[in-house]
């Protein structure tokens, strides 16, 4: 499988290699006679840069459009499966499927069909945990609504945690998306909510683990 580091990651990785070369090179200054020491700080450098460069890759990951299905739009674990009220775009009840991605997962987000965007819009916010579940409504936020062909409006919304400090968008309205494309990126432990009509029949059940492009969350 090919993997390549996404172009979110090229500023940070290039900032964060300088800034631990130099602090090497203190180090090696001042501790030039603890050997233990210095080699003990190189390693550890080498841990937390290779974690950066672990976050930012970005793995291809193709699929075939379909337009009955509904993918995963992030990877991580399924930590809400309910109906709620939801009061930003469609004031009415919504099946929404909460995505919680750790550190450790692939931040790439993605769209989950294929269709228009109708709706864009970016909230500044709280930094509460993720998995919270008021994050939603509170926290740092992006929300994107996209309608299918078929008239049927699935919103995505991207949720900065306590960690993420930076949710990236490439959404634009009326901007006409493919299932799979990417629709954004956010740095550090965070949530991707998806909100589908009520009476869908989701796929998966609570707690499972999904990747976006390859899990099936639902079918329209």
């Amino acid at each position: 499988m090919s993997i390549h580091i996404h172009k979110e990651g090229y500023k940070i990785l290039a900032f964060g290699f300088l800034v631990l070369l130099i602090l090497n090179i203190v180090v090696n200054i001042i501790w030039a006679d603890i050997e233990l020491l210095r080699w003990a700080f190189i390693i550890c450098s080498l841990m937390l840069y290779v974690f950066l460069l672990f976050f930012f890759r970005l793995p291809a990951r193709s699929l075939e459009t379909d337009p009955g299905i509904i993918y995963a739009p992030a990877d991580g674990k399924v930590v809400v499966i309910e109906e709620i009220m939801e009061n930003e775009y469609f004031r009415d009840l919504r099946l929404q499927v909460s995505i919680f991605m750790s550190p450790f997962n692939m931040h790439s987000n993605r769209y989950p069909v294929s269709g228009r965007v109708k709706y864009v819009c970016y909230h500044h916010g709280q930094n509460m945990v993720a998995w919270h579940p008021k994050s939603s409504e509170l926290n740092e936020r992006s929300t994107i609504v996209i309608e299918t062909k078929d008239g049927i409006e699935i919103m995505v919304r991207q949720i900065a945690g306590a960690v993420a400090r930076r949710i990236v968008t490439y959404s634009k309205e009326n901007q006409e998306v493919l299932q799979g494309g990417e629709l954004g990126f956010i740095k550090f432990g965070s949530r991707v909510d998806i909100f589908l009509p009520v009476g869908t029949e989701v796929e998966i059940p609570i707690l499972q683990q999904v990747k976006a492009n390859k899990t099936i969350i639902a079918k329209i």
